[in-house]
């Protein structure tokens, strides 16, 4: 895009340029040059929207997050229909297939951003703590409808399972995990908690 030319929504724009960037470079190489070459803008251009680049990489992050509560609404809503199992197995892959892997990474190579994430986050790391917190909604919802058992401890299982997913698709430059693998690692932790249906 020449300079000059107006762009609508100029921090989505680039908001959207960094996450083509940390998904096709890494970590490493997201730069306030690499975001604003890949936007097709003036490096000032971010600059003039953002304080500094780590404000900017905090307004990615919190854009990210935002997205994992509407997710967190869809999976809330499926409880009571489909199996838990399969829609655990759906909900993880929707939240690791997307950038959410890449922008953990980011948040865990740059001190400067976790520094301006924990002014309004004190604990946990964000991506993972949201999906956590959103796997346990679900599962509190399904407890309430007695598909899983009554003593359940949906704050210990959530992590359990995020965590569980996050170590099958770290691996940046290998193959994904296929949804059978991700079936097999929620039918495991949830099998002591999940009520059969009677045949």
């Amino acid at each position: 895009m020449p300079t000059g030319v107006a762009i609508r929504d100029v921090r989505g724009h680039l908001l959207d340029a960094a996450e083509r960037v940390l998904l096709r470079d890494g970590a490493s190489a997201l730069t306030s040059r690499a975001v604003t070459t890949e936007a097709g803008c003036a490096k000032g251009v971010l600059h003039r929207h953002f304080p500094d680049f780590d404000a900017f990489l905090t307004e990615l992050v919190h854009d990210r997050v935002a997205r994992i509560d509407d997710q967190a609404t869809i999976l809330r809503k499926s409880a009571g229909t489909g199996t838990i199992a399969h829609n655990l197995t759906q909900a993880l892959l929707d939240l690791f297939e997307s950038a959410a892997v890449a922008v953990i990474s980011l948040v865990t190579s740059r001190d400067g951003l976790r520094a301006r994430l924990r002014e309004d986050r004190p604990t946990g790391v964000p991506i993972l703590t949201d999906a956590a917190t959103a796997i346990a909604s679900y599962l509190t919802a399904e407890r309430e409808l007695d598909r899983i058992t009554a003593d359940a401890d949906v704050d210990t299982l959530a992590p359990t399972l995020i965590g569980a997913a996050h170590m099958l698709f770290a691996d940046r430059q290998g193959n994904p995990p296929k949804a059978e693998d991700i079936h097999k690692v929620v039918t495991t932790v949830i099998a002591p908690v999940e009520r059969q249906p009677p045949r």
